[in-house]
């Protein structure tokens, strides 16, 4: 057919407009349909690894069950109280080390009646350290620690009494710092004012730990933050009496050997180091019973 000019009959250019919307939905709806495709392929490398996890949990947790029929009510008692407090991401963990046989920050503490009951309270920097200062003082002091990660002072204050019990402390160490480095320092000073004077009402010895420094570069912030709240805390400790286990001013010259590379927490030597500070900061407070 022949247009003179540029002159082209409606039913023409209706029909190049159509193709055209026709051609450029084709071209669009290509790359969602296959999108829309059930997929077909194996599954991503996270959802493998959840699956394997999940899978490596319930193998853990009937190891852990069976174990746990064997123990004594009253350590049957303290998991209890344990499966309560942990949470979602230590207690995996606590199961795994008892599938494995492995000794435990968290390992149920049967007193000797002769010795002093000494309490460990904080984060998982005092969990590092906890087996340290037991090893440092078996056959000396009873060394318990608190039933969970305790986090910042407004955990502490819902969950002070749980980590008490129902038992007499001669002794309670105590620290609460990298969990508030975000916390207002008013509300820092309010909240461990609160727990100093809860921690007095037992009857037991106080020892204050000062919070261990952050590295130069971590996802943690700027250790200003911490050299702030042990200022705060000395203050309050010194209102009340309560002597300071200066562990920042211990450890900060040798944070390039004890501490791990970009993070808050401590290698096994950076631990036992820690954990002789504590135990003579104990014994010291005990009279070297």
């Amino acid at each position: 057919m022949i247009f003179v000019g540029n002159r082209q009959p409606i039913w023409y250019k209706k029909f190049m407009m159509i193709t055209r919307w026709i051609f450029l939905a084709a071209v669009l709806l290509v790359p969602l349909r296959a999108y829309a495709q059930p997929a077909t392929t194996e599954p991503t490398n996270a959802r493998e690894a959840a699956e394997k996890k999940a899978a490596v949990d319930r193998a853990n947790d009937e190891k852990y069950q069976r174990w746990k029929a064997t123990c004594s009510p009253e350590e049957q008692a303290w998991l209890k109280v344990l499966e309560e407090n942990l949470g979602s991401f230590y207690l995996p963990l606590y199961k795994m080390e008892k599938a494995r046989g492995s000794v435990s920050a968290w390992d149920y503490v049967k007193d000797d009646p002769k010795l002093p009951r000494v309490l460990l309270i904080g984060d998982s920097i005092s969990r590092g350290y906890t087996l340290p200062v037991r090893k440092a003082l078996a056959g000396k002091v009873n060394v318990h620690r608190a039933p969970e990660n305790c986090g910042p002072t407004a955990n502490g204050l819902k969950k002070l009494d749980i980590w008490l019990g129902d038992g007499k402390w001669d002794l309670i160490h105590f620290n609460f710092g990298i969990h508030d480095r975000a916390t207002q320092p008013a509300d820092y000073e309010q909240r461990l004012e609160t727990i100093v004077v809860r921690l007095q009402k037992t009857g037991a010895k106080l020892i204050w730990a000062s919070t261990t420094p952050l590295p130069a570069e971590s996802r943690y912030g700027s250790d200003a933050a911490i050299v702030e709240r042990n200022a705060i805390a000395a203050r309050v400790m010194a209102k009340h009496g309560i002597p300071v286990n200066d562990l920042y001013a211990r450890v900060k010259p040798r944070l390039a050997e004890f501490q791990n590379p970009n993070d808050c927490h401590f290698n096994s030597a950076g631990y036992e180091f820690l954990g002789q500070q504590i135990a003579a900061e104990i014994l010291a407070a005990l009279g070297n019973k």
